[in-house]
Order: structure tokens, then C-alpha cells, then sequence
């Protein structure tokens, strides 16, 4: 009997075991399908299809997300529908009931009535993308030595920053972009021109919520640059190698897309989609490359980390430079980024650039240059510190930095009477260009630079005003400049030359010479594992050139 108890044992410990499965199953299996429904959003997430999270008004990140073509967008948290979506029932102003979201659907949230309702955002496209529509947006002509570009109409598009959220686009264009008065901006939004969301502008005292997608057509000129070519130095399967003329700018910046080398390989030499491997200021010349790909752009970026990449520059100093190698190991801040402008300082990054004499005849000095490291302005501000800046440098040979313009690191003044008396000194010769800066960036530089007082900043903004080539204020009677809303694509298709609301169209400037463009500093020589390009020394670095 007790042998017959313990067979049984077994028996019962099963049926209790089912029993207590059967229980739970009954309690909780009405929760299943909400958990289901969480496990489908997730996965939907995992897979790279969940709406972005941050939405309207919501403070904090800067989403990007964007789905795959062809397939609805999912509504996620913060997604509001279009205030049309709201059904109601006949009569009562109520909404009506809706259907429980099933496994696999998110339940959306409503806008209140009346709401301004903002998209999520899309994602743009990573790396340089210039294609033939961009190319086509104007043409160049040459004029006294000068490559120049037809004006032109361009949307600038952008995001709304986080600090713009919450105010009024009266607010942020009265703040941030001052280069028009906001008669301007008032005769814009009457000419259809500014857009938010795609919708047009009706009236600038809208509020900007997170993630608004602004859209200013503008009326755009281009400062010129030298009519010297962008000559092809070598070409393969990988890479595109330029001799890069003074003045030219490497990619789309500031005042500056056509007249760039990138846009002008792209329109001249039908080379598109390249990727710059390394930088050249604007008014530097010589040897420039070009990936055609971005493995090989990444392959090639991976060697200057490692310092496999060797680069060899020429350049015409003041002075007699020491018959023997100098190596200057100092250390360079940046004072501003917006205006470019760099110093030596024991906060700066670690630097290094080997120098060797050339040649002297007997005022100015040709000096090879190997640069270490890879600064901004490197070569110069190493050159300005050991005395000897190089010849035509209109930032470190300027008299802004003082009777020893910057030798030695000794600099008489802070770095705000610094910007301030470097700036004053281009406007008075007409030269922001050569800052990267035109007139309506004068606040926001110095802002950006080294938090300088009120007074610098007033002291700037009204110097910007006595330029010798005047422009005319945004004419007094913008309220009666005769464009419909919505009709600046027809007056841009007769003529886009010329623009009834664009100040630059009224401004007369005088063109630079030639030779005003072209800075004594010259990139001769690039080598790396498996290639060697050079360009050929420029006329200022030859032994018989003469000083004008």
C-alpha cells in the first residue's frame, strides 16, 4: 500500500500543476493582447519605424527620423493629426467615439481645435550632395580678371532652433537676423516668399513650435572671385586632384556656393559627388583632393589620424626669416570661429610646423613650410609669432593686433578690441569678405566669439553703417512694392537679376583687383601611402619676382 502511495505521488503533483495553469491562464489572459500590442511597438521601433519622439513644443532634442518610402507614417507620441482628422457628430460639437487601438496600433494623440499643427521632420541627407539641379540655379561670367555669378533666387531652409521655440518669427528676425530691416521681412511674407511648413507666412507674429521647418526665398549675390581656372592635376578611379586658384572657397560657405571649387568642378568638369579630404583656406592656393567615394574618403581620412599623410607649402614672408630650420611648437586658440581668427596661447591645441628659408631678396623671404598638425591657420599664426607673418595676410599681418601685429604672442588689447578693430579695418576697405562675413553677421560674430560687452557689440553694428559704398536702407515704401503674394516665381522667370526687394541690388560695389585676391601662401605638396601629387610653385615664390 505504501509502495502503491509513492506510484501515485507523481500522478497528483501533475494535476495540481495543470490546475494551477489553468487558473492563471483564466486570470490573465485578458492582458495579453495590450502586451502583444507593446511588443509591436517595439518591434516597430527596433526596425526603424517609430515616429520621432520629439514633437510640437516638447523641449530637448533635435529629431532627424524619417521613414521608409512607400509606406504609411505611424503615429507615435506627440504625433497630431490634421485639425480635418477630428470627426463629430452632427449637431453636438462632440467627438466621436473611436475605435480601441488594436495589437499593433498606437493610439494617436488629438490637437486641440484651433492648434497649429507641425510634421515631424524629415531626414537629410548625410555627405556632400550637389547634383545637377543646383548647378543649374545660375551661370558665371568673366569680368576683369574676376569670375563672377548672375544673381539668383535660393531658399535658405532650415529647422527652428530651440532657442527660437516659444517666440515669434517677428522676435527672431528683429534678433537674430538684422542684415534687413523687419519692413523687409513684412514685404516678404505680402510677396509669398517666406514659408513655414510650406505653407506661406500670413503674419510674423506666429509662434515657432519645435520642429517648424522655415523656408526664405531670397534674392542671392556672390562676391566675386579671380577669373584664374580650377586646373585638374590628376584624375583615377579614387580621387580628383585640383591646383585650387587663391580665393576660391572649397565648398559652399557664407556668401559663397557657385564661386566654390566645388560647384565649379560640378558645373565646368562634370564632377560631382566628391568629398574633400582635407581643408585650404579661401585665399590659399595649390594642392587640393578629392575622394570620388566615402570608403575612399574614410580610407584617406584614417592616414591623416594616423600622420601618414606628409604636406609641403611655399609662402612669401616679411623680413629676413633665419637661414636655419625653426620648428615652432606653440599652441593656438580659436578667438572666433564666425570671423576666423586664431592666436597662439598656452590654452590652445598642441601645434607643430617645421620652416626652412628658400630664398631672400632682400625684403621679403620664400619659405617652405611642413606643417605637423592640422590647425586652423596653422602656418599663419605660427609665422605672425615668430615675427615674420607672411607678406599679403590681411588677418595676422593686420594692424589691428598692434605696433608688433601679434610677434611673440604680444598682443596689446583682448580679444574683443581685437575683433572689434579687425572688422572696422575690412568694412573701411570694403573687405568682410576676406572675414567671411557681410554686414548682417556683425552681431551675431561677436556673439559667437568671446561674449563681448553691449558696447562692443552697439560700437560694431553702427560702424557696419558708414561703409564708403552705401547701401540704401530696405526703400521707406516697402509697403507698396508691387508684388502680389505668391507671385515671386513669375517675377523670377522674367528676371533674376534683379529683385524689387533686395538692398544688394541697390548697392554699388567697387570689384577687387585681381591681385588683392591672391594671398603668398601656396599648398605644393601632398604625399601619402601609394601617392604624390604636387602643383607648380606660383610666380610670387620664383627667385626673380619683384615687389610692386
Amino acid at each position: 500500500m505504501w509502495l502503491g502511495g509513492r506510484l501515485w505521488l507523481p500522478v497528483l503533483g501533475q494535476v495540481c500543476s495543470n490546475l494551477r495553469r489553468l487558473t492563471f491562464a483564466r486570470t490573465f489572459g485578458g492582458r495579453r493582447r495590450p502586451m502583444e500590442g507593446t511588443l509591436s511597438t517595439e518591434a516597430e521601433a527596433a526596425s526603424g519605424l517609430r515616429a520621432p519622439a520629439q514633437q510640437n513644443g516638447d523641449a530637448g532634442g533635435d529629431a532627424r527620423g524619417e521613414l521608409p518610402t512607400g509606406r504609411p507614417e505611424p503615429a507615435g507620441p506627440g504625433v497630431e493629426p490634421a485639425l480635418g482628422d477630428a470627426k463629430q457628430t452632427s449637431g453636438s460639437g462632440e467627438q466621436a467615439p473611436t475605435a480601441a487601438p488594436g495589437p499593433s496600433k498606437r493610439k494617436k494623440r488629438r490637437g486641440t481645435p484651433g492648434e497649429r499643427v507641425v510634421p515631424p521632420p524629415k531626414k537629410r541627407r548625410a555627405g556632400v550632395s550637389f547634383g545637377d539641379e543646383h548647378f543649374a540655379e545660375t551661370s558665371y561670367y568673366f569680368e576683369g580678371g574676376l569670375r563672377k555669378v548672375r544673381p539668383y533666387y535660393f531658399d535658405f531652409r532650415t529647422y527652428c532652433k530651440g532657442r527660437w521655440v516659444g517666440h515669434s518669427l517677428l522676435h527672431v528676425f528683429s534678433t537674430e537676423f538684422r542684415a534687413q530691416p523687419l519692413a523687409y521681412y513684412e514685404a516678404a511674407v505680402r510677396a509669398g516668399r517666406l514659408h513655414l511648413n510650406e505653407e506661406p507666412v500670413q503674419d510674423l507674429s506666429i509662434v515657432l513650435k519645435d520642429n517648424d521647418f522655415l523656408r526664405n526665398t531670397v534674392h542671392r549675390h556672390e562676391p566675386p572671385v579671380t577669373a584664374e581656372p580650377v586646373r585638374l592635376l590628376a584624375e583615377n578611379e579614387d580621387l580628383v586632384v585640383v591646383d585650387k586658384p587663391s580665393s576660391i572657397p572649397v565648398h559652399p560657405c557664407g556668401r559663397f556656393r557657385h564661386n566654390t571649387v566645388i560647384f565649379i568642378l560640378g558645373k565646368e568638369h562634370q564632377l560631382k559627388e566628391l568629398h574633400p579630404l582635407h581643408r585650404l583656406d579661401r585665399l590659399t592656393s595649390g594642392v587640393l583632393m578629392f575622394a570620388k567615394t566615402a570608403a575612399v574618403s574614410e580610407r584617406i581620412h584614417e592616414q591623416v589620424r594616423d600622420r601618414q599623410l606628409e604636406k609641403e607649402y611655399v609662402c612669401r614672408v616679411e623680413g629676413e626669416f633665419p637661414a636655419e630650420e625653426v620648428t615652432c611648437k606653440e599652441p593656438i586658440l580659436v578667438v572666433s570661429y564666425k570671423v576666423g581668427v586664431c592666436r597662439v596661447d598656452s590654452r590652445g591645441k598642441p601645434c607643430e610646423t617645421v620652416f626652412q628659408r628658400l630664398s631672400y631678396n632682400g625684403h621679403s623671404s620664400v619659405v617652405q613650410c611642413r606643417p605637423l598638425t592640422g590647425r586652423t591657420h596653422q602656418i599663419r599664426v605660427h609665422l605672425q609669432f615668430l615675427g615674420h607673418p607672411i607678406l599679403n595676410d590681411p588677418i595676422y599681418n593686420s594692424v589691428a593686433w598692434g605696433p608688433s601685429r601679434g610677434r611673440g604672442g604680444h598682443i596689446p588689447k583682448t580679444d574683443e578690441e581685437l575683433l572689434r578693430d579687425l572688422v572696422a579695418e575690412h568694412q573701411a576697405k570694403q573687405s568682410l569678405d576676406v572675414l567671411d562675413l557681410c554686414e548682417g553677421d556683425l552681431p551675431t560674430a561677436l556673439t559667437n566669439s568671446t561674449a563681448p560687452s553691449e558696447d562692443c557689440l552697439e560700437e560694431l553694428a553702427a560702424s557696419a553703417q558708414k561703409m564708403d559704398a552705401t547701401v540704401e536702407a530696405a526703400p521707406q515704401d516697402l509697403d507698396t512694392v508691387p508684388l502680389a503674394p505668391g507671385k515671386v516665381a513669375e517675377t523670377n522667370i522674367a528676371n533674376q537679376e534683379t529683385d524689387p526687394l533686395c538692398a544688394e541690388c541697390r548697392l554699388v560695389r567697387q570689384d577687387p583687383l585681381p591681385q588683392d585676391l591672391v594671398m603668398f601662401l601656396h599648398a605644393l605638396r601632398y604625399k601619402g601611402p601609394g601617392f604624390e601629387y604636387f602643383s607648380p610653385m606660383p610666380a610670387w615664390a620664383q627667385d626673380d619676382w619683384q615687389e610692386d
